[in-house]
């Protein structure tokens, strides 16, 4: 039995250049939600090409509930909603997960890439694991290995799978489309991406071997903030300290452990950030 876990998060989907694409309730969300369904349909029907068992698909996008379950392909689940213990990889603890795909990923804070951030959509400036830079790829790869599931499939901008080959790099890449600026992008249409996905996922079952989980040990997470009182306001967090004026770090166990405090860090400190000035 071989069983695929699709992480799926919206920035990386086809048609997806602006803010207000992927931002729930708005018109332009709306219009991209058929395509973000699109890019996901893709890969479950090229995973179930390829000769997977089963497809579990966790909505890893903003509220978790973005996806149109009418419109997905009736041979997958789907895990929609929030506050989940490992958000984007929620179901990947399980110990049954046999490979994990990237569905509409995107580079991290910091870094060049369409709607290129992490967690956050501003406020943060960097995220660094033992002094690398981290997109949320790299992150959650990190979690992942850590049950022993190895990255097969990653979806997103070009600089979404030049990112994927430092954490994954035997893994199958698919480039819906080309950055030219946070907010810009020469696209392919669905059509197009959707075959690209496809055939993509259907090579990428082969690498869908379960291996010896990494050995917990432990990460340094590093996190930089663009204004001073943000810094401030993650430390309220046990274990994270200030380590300069926009910048905390903490050490966690395992990568289980460090990507639970992250969110947390993250969770307050979007409470912390006030309309105008951040």
């Amino acid at each position: 039995m071989t069983r695929i876990l699709i992480s799926a998060d919206m920035e990386g989907a086809t048609g997806v250049t602006w803010p207000a694409d992927c931002l729930p309730g708005t018109p332009e969300w709306q219009r991209c939600r058929p395509m973000f369904t699109s890019d996901v349909n893709a890969a479950i029907v090229g995973f179930l090409d390829g000769g997977a068992d089963s497809v579990l698909v966790n909505e890893a996008h903003m509220t978790m509930r973005n996806l149109l379950l009418e419109q997905l392909d009736d041979r997958a689940e789907m895990l929609t909603g929030r506050h989940k213990a490992l958000s984007m990889v929620e179901g990947v603890q399980r110990g049954d997960v046999d490979g994990i795909a990237f569905v509409g990923y995107h580079t991290g804070a910091g870094d060049e890439g369409v709607l290129a951030h992490t967690y956050l959509g501003n406020s943060l400036t960097g995220v660094f694991v033992d002094g690398v830079r981290a997109s949320e790829g790299l992150l959650n790869s990190l979690v992942a290995a850590e049950y022993g599931t190895p990255v097969v499939l990653v979806t997103g901008d070009d600089r979404a799978c030049a990112d994927a080959r430092g954490y994954a790099p035997h893994a199958r890449t698919v480039a819906v489309k080309d950055y030219v600026s946070r907010y810009a992008a020469v696209c392919r249409t669905p059509a197009r991406t959707a075959g690209d996905i496809r055939a993509a996922a259907a090579e990428a079952v082969a690498l869908a071997v379960r291996h010896e989980p990494a050995g917990p040990r432990p990460r340094t997470v590093e996190i930089e903030f663009d204004a001073e009182h943000l810094a401030g306001a993650a430390t309220v967090v046990p274990g994270v300290e200030q380590t300069g004026p926009r910048r905390v770090a903490y050490t966690a166990p395992d990568m289980y452990e460090g990507i639970r405090c992250f969110k947390a860090v993250t969770t307050l400190v979007s409470a912390a950030v006030e309309e105008w000035y951040g």
